[in-house]
């Protein structure tokens, strides 16, 4: 265990600045990073020498990854108590960022999944640049895609959300934006500048406004947004409440992109795909809080099961790529299995 610290704070001026610190891991987000921000955004929310916080990412490649899921493997399947710890402090951080009175501006420069999002989606100034790869791949893993998911995908355009949440599909550069992903697009080598400007910046009574302001400067055009060419394909087959009739619906195409997709949905976890697909119907409707609220009590269904385990041990385990999802088919997961992911929690839910 290297020294190096796996987040940095500091503060520049006006400016908070945080640095999620575990290039090598594609700053992928451990349980002491999530207490960490937690506890620092508490901290600075109360300061009035804070107009704004900057979150980034060390190194070329990722903004933030994921959560350390090979430590949540290994804690899980000694039977320990980690995993609960991890994602409740996880969940209490994507409700503070989202409840954060202050400018939070999420430099999404490179890789964002999984918690990466769930620490960047949900503040105020998300940018975007050419060299970020957004994706949710959590029903490939047997888990749903969490930190916030259930209340930002349907959101997204038209379908988009359901497609992205199902399918764990990638979208790059621009269409981040055009997703609601991300609020503004900008050049990566900008990016020094912009923290250079904030750093220096004495804010007015409007700090939201005067960073929206100094973004418009530096925003970049958003030319060849993929998305935009096959949205009306995901708003036909990603219209339905069931994954059977999505499947169907895909079933029904013979374009290359509706057989591509229909094959990998039915490479993830039939549990995952059935819970995912319901969680976002209901997340349409809910606040924010109730859709962490709901995400607390399915993850915690997830520990309690065998895929999520499965999908990690194939993919970054023994990483053959072949987990055996049990139960094996969509037939085989009932509506009874699906709601008891759903049903409240003994212990109460979650407190934020």
């Amino acid at each position: 265990m290297s020294d190096e610290q796996e987040i940095l704070f500091e503060q520049k001026n006006q400016l908070g600045v945080i640095t999620l610190n575990r290039p090598k891991a594609l700053n992928a987000l451990t349980h002491e990073m999530a207490l960490a921000l937690t506890a620092k955004l508490n901290e600075w929310a109360e300061d009035d020498s804070i107009k704004a916080v900057l979150i980034k990412g060390t190194g070329e490649k990722a903004f933030c990854a994921g959560g350390d899921v090979v430590k949540l493997y290994n804690e899980g399947k000694a039977g320990g108590d980690y995993p609960y710890k991890f994602y409740h402090d996880e969940y209490v951080g994507n409700a503070t960022v989202k409840h954060f009175p202050k400018p939070y501006v999420a430099f999404i420069d490179g890789i964002v999944m999984g918690g990466g999002v769930g620490v960047s989606v949900h503040g105020s100034h998300r940018v975007a640049t050419e060299k970020t790869m957004f994706a949710m791949p959590e029903t490939g893993i047997g888990l749903f895609p969490d930190v916030g998911g259930t209340y930002f995908l349907p959101r997204c355009p038209g379908e988009l959300g359901m497609y992205l949440g199902l399918t764990g599909a990638r979208l790059k550069g621009a269409d981040v934006v055009y997703a609601g992903v991300a609020s503004h697009y900008i050049q990566s080598q900008d990016l020094d500048g912009i923290e250079n400007a904030l750093s220096s910046m004495t804010f007015s009574a409007d700090p939201h406004g005067d960073i929206d302001q100094m973004l418009d400067v530096y925003a970049a055009p958003m030319d060849g947004i993929s998305t935009k060419e096959i949205q009306a394909s995901i708003d036909k087959h990603f219209a339905f409440d069931s994954v059977d009739e999505i499947l169907e619906s895909l079933d029904g195409d013979d374009s290359e992109w509706a057989e591509k997709t229909a094959k990998g949905l039915r490479s993830k976890s039939p549990t995952s795909m059935k819970v995912s697909c319901q969680q976002l119907r209901l997340g349409a409707t809910k606040s924010f809080d109730d859709c962490m609220k709901q995400e607390w009590r399915m993850v915690n269904r997830i520990i309690q099961g065998v895929d999520f385990y499965e999908g990690v041990r194939a993919l970054l385990i023994d990483k053959d790529q072949n987990p055996t999802w049990n139960p094996a088919t969509l037939d085989e997961v009932s509506q009874s299995d699906v709601d008891a992911y759903f049903a409240p929690l003994e212990d109460g839910d979650l407190d934020i």
